[in-house]
């Protein structure tokens, strides 16, 4: 059976420039072009079909629908509506956040506080793609505030909206760009906040027990999911004083085994392994059984012994992973968000 590749999509900045462009072209006389042709910044020229077009006295507007390809992003499906005004010779291009398009209200993000959500990427590929030229682009989602409550903006301090992100232009399917430039964006707010003590979980049972564990703010959460990968190797170039990693004995067993990404489909539970720290502690070794879980193991152990002693590995690869600068401290829970595991 031959596999169809996963198709490609086009990032929310793509399609800002793309919406831009069409805009901007109607504006100065050319009409709306129809589809629209943009360059990205490694050359490629997409072309993108209008949602939308209104051309008024001093101001144009087009649309785009984001088309994700086969990534899972939240934002597919989404019009992004360009405005564009004339403004003063002289004054530039200038950006502005409209409806569903988020203000930046920390510092640590590559825009300052008081700006709109719009990352320099996707602000330097209008620019190019526009021209010399003196005008306000001003960027819409609609529906774009309910949709960033799915995202970590509201932790990260941008509020009203998304972002609109991208770095090629391109979204390539399960590459997960979004959500580790979300983690990495996490990590430089908590810095930017002066926060020593960073948190990383691994989904939500794990956020809910730090939450009942440690005294932190919501800005030193990060929820790295599966990738530990992203977070010690973030840190080890941007440290923190302190770092404890939260998350379901399962998915810390694999940590402890070495594997930095956390995902079913990345690595697997090895039970041998498991075996093999178990028989450290004493332990009766269970028979061979490559269905054995996790959670089976755990229990044979009595519960904390091998809970801890997982905890204490993972945190020797997240230090190895570190090369120093940072604490670690590592805890372990099970699905109903029990400890059953602590690094020293």
């Amino acid at each position: 059976m031959i596999e169809t590749p996963l198709r490609k999509g086009w990032t929310t900045g793509a399609c800002a420039c793309a919406a831009a462009k069409a805009a901007h072209t109607a504006l100065t006389g050319g009409g709306f072009p129809d589809p629209v042709t943009i360059r990205l910044p490694r050359g490629e020229t997409p072309s993108f079909a209008l949602s939308r077009r209104s051309l008024e006295s001093g101001r144009a507007i087009a649309g785009v629908i984001k088309d994700a390809g086969d990534d899972p992003d939240v934002t597919h499906g989404a019009e992004i509506i360009a405005m564009v005004e004339a403004a003063p010779a002289g004054s530039g291009v200038w950006f502005r956040a409209g409806e569903g398009v988020g203000t930046v209200t920390l510092p640590g993000l590559p825009i300052p506080p008081g700006e709109p959500a719009i990352n320099p990427g996707p602000r330097s590929q209008i620019m190019d793609n526009l021209g010399a030229t003196d005008v306000v682009v001003t960027l819409s989602i609609p529906g774009g505030e309910a949709l960033a409550k799915k995202t970590l903006n509201p932790r990260l301090g941008i509020l009203g909206g998304l972002s609109i992100l991208g770095t090629t232009g391109i979204v390539r399917p399960y590459s997960c760009s979004a959500w580790v430039h979300s983690i990495h964006r996490g990590i430089d707010v908590a810095r930017a906040l002066g926060l020593d003590h960073v948190v990383a979980t691994t989904g939500k049972t794990s956020e809910a027990a730090a939450r009942r564990l440690l005294d932190v703010p919501d800005q030193a959460l990060i929820d790295m999911g599966d990738m530990a990968g992203a977070v010690l190797k973030y840190l080890r170039r941007a440290p923190v004083g302190r770092l404890t990693l939260v998350g379901g004995f399962a998915k810390l067993a694999k940590l402890a085994a070495g594997h930095l990404d956390l995902h079913s489909s990345a690595s697997r539970v090895d039970t041998a392994f498991l075996a093999a720290l178990l028989a450290e502690l004493g332990g009766e070794p269970p028979p061979p059984d490559t269905t054995l879980s996790a959670a089976r193991m755990l229990s044979l152990a009595g519960d904390r012994p091998l809970g801890d002693r997982v905890a204490c590995r993972a945190r020797e690869v997240a230090l190895a992973v570190l090369a120093g600068g940072t604490r670690v401290a590592v805890i372990a829970i099970d699905r109903a968000g029990t400890v059953v595991g602590k690094s020293d």
